[in-house]
């Protein structure tokens, strides 16, 4: 009972700190170009850099790097279940073939965030369930693409992409600047050039729309 209610304080505490995380990461964006994506490197040098194995001796975590691991999990999870949709949808092929790249650096992250709160002594809490976090898929956006027409798919789906890709490029720079652990910032990095390509790649696909279908 005890240990459970020091769950609830703690996750109190990190809503918290989560807030100061994405303020910060906003700010950090603002000031460097809001997912700005020039001069970003091929997306396949940087899924090598991704993969790269993060320590598993103990490392030290402050409230921001607990925060960053605990929102960017949550925001993998929801782009893989968004890419897991399309894959019984028709889709634009340029589209289809970056998503499984995405698909790939996505779980690798999600290996190495977790292997990092392990190595920090720090478990897992899910606190964003049922928020609307900027650039986080959510159950009624998936609930939306079901819906979409198959001449929708691809330009909503790319939206939805895009906006998850593109925060998460702000979030690794507020990580950047105010976390504490290098390992999680060493990491941010990694994670801030992977989603650059990605970004870069997602616009600039042949046949990428610039526009609604009809609209």
């Amino acid at each position: 009972m005890v240990e459970r209610r020091g769950l609830r304080v703690r996750a109190g505490r990190l809503v918290g700190v989560v807030a100061t995380l994405v303020v910060t990461a906003v700010a950090v964006g603002l000031s460097q170009g809001w997912g700005r994506t020039n001069q970003a490197p091929a997306a396949s040098s940087v899924a090598a850099s991704s993969a790269a194995a993060v320590p598993t001796a103990p490392v030290v975590l402050n409230g921001t790097d607990d925060a960053f691991i605990q929102l960017l999990i949550p925001m993998n999870e929801g782009a893989l279940a968004l890419i897991d949709q399309l894959d019984t949808r028709p889709a634009d092929a340029s589209l289809r073939a970056l998503l499984g790249q995405v698909r790939k650096t996505h779980q690798a992250e999600l290996r190495d965030l977790r292997g990092l709160l392990a190595a920090g002594n720090v478990p897992e809490l899910n606190i964003h369930e049922g928020h609307q976090m900027p650039g986080m898929v959510t159950e009624a956006s998936l609930a939306q693409l079901r819906a979409a027409s198959d001449a929708e798919v691809s330009f909503r789906a790319a939206g939805l992409i895009r906006a998850h890709l593109a925060q998460t490029v702000v979030l690794c720079r507020g990580e950047q600047t105010a976390g504490g652990s290098p390992e999680l910032k060493a990491l941010a990095g990694r994670i801030q050039q992977a989603r650059a390509a990605e970004l870069n790649t997602l616009d600039n696909r042949p046949g990428a729309p610039t526009a609604a279908p009809g609209g």
